[in-house]
């Protein structure tokens, strides 16, 4: 994609979200479009939200299980930019119209004492985290899942241009030690009453750290990297769940707390 043509994506997901409303597949649009195209279109659409007031407050990480990027046909994870207008109090609820077809995940929040960058280890990602609690994180899709008339579907390209489809975050108020094995920690999620999905830590990338290592090493080719106070979602070890109007979600996570929204 030509900077031009970025520029113009980004500014129609921006538009897009602010409307609540979807645009037409990017990918489809443009058939050659790459990885590469996908995070200038989100940097482009990011940038808009900093300039509207938007204040960045951490990431997230996303298609970190097997399963999703068997399902995508990737090796590899993706990223996104939390916003302070994205969190959401545990047991709140979620205004009408805020979102356009809201989905939810079960993941483990890192919040970070000191900053991260460059070929970071597991180890040293444990150093820099303050805490770790568990958390939802709110997907919503400013880009239309498939085309009625032609067949497409979004790629992997749509949703890194589209913040990796992240819309929102909502924190447990349990703190655990991050030094602990992760790869335990788990959920059974309910929507309304009714159990929808279950998973363990393990399912991210068989240790919830490593998607923060991934993230950091990613961003050091950029020459950027996590600063103190930050919240970083390593990614869900769920499927996502569908969350239209009147939608009640209880996330239990057992012995590390549990985690609710609604959706008015």
């Amino acid at each position: 994609m030509t900077p031009q043509e970025c520029e113009a994506a980004g500014r129609a997901l921006y538009e897009a979200e602010k409307a609540g409303r979807q645009i037409g597949i990017l990918s489809e649009a443009h058939k050659d479009m790459t990885l590469e195209d996908a995070y200038r279109v989100q940097g482009d659409f990011l940038a808009r939200k900093v300039a509207g007031g938007a204040r960045q407050i951490g990431w997230k990480i996303g298609l970190t299980s097997r399963a999703m990027q068997d399902a995508l046909k990737i090796d590899t994870p993706d990223s996104g930019v939390l916003f302070d207008d994205m969190l959401f109090r545990d047991g709140g609820q979620v205004a009408p119209g805020r979102f356009i077809q809201p989905r939810i995940e079960a993941e483990i929040a890192f919040v970070l004492k000191a900053p991260l960058k460059g070929d970071v280890t597991r180890a040293d990602v444990v150093a820099a985290t303050d805490f770790i609690t568990p958390a939802l994180e709110i997907l919503d899709t400013r880009i239309i899942r498939a085309n009625a008339t032609t067949g497409a579907v979004r790629k992997v390209q749509d949703t890194i241009a589209d913040n990796a489809a992240n819309a929102g975050i909502v924190l447990g108020d349990t703190r655990r030690d991050p030094g602990e094995d992760m790869r335990w920690l788990g959920a059974i999620v309910m929507r309304d009453g009714v159990v929808e999905e279950t998973g363990l830590g393990a399912g991210v990338l068989d240790d919830p750290a490593q998607g923060i290592v991934w993230l950091v090493r990613r961003l050091a080719g950029f020459d950027q990297g996590l600063e103190a106070g930050q919240i970083v979602l390593s990614g869900s070890f769920i499927r996502p769940v569908e969350c239209p109007p009147g939608t009640r979600i209880n996330a239990d996570f057992g012995e590390f707390g549990a985690v609710n929204i609604r959706f008015a």
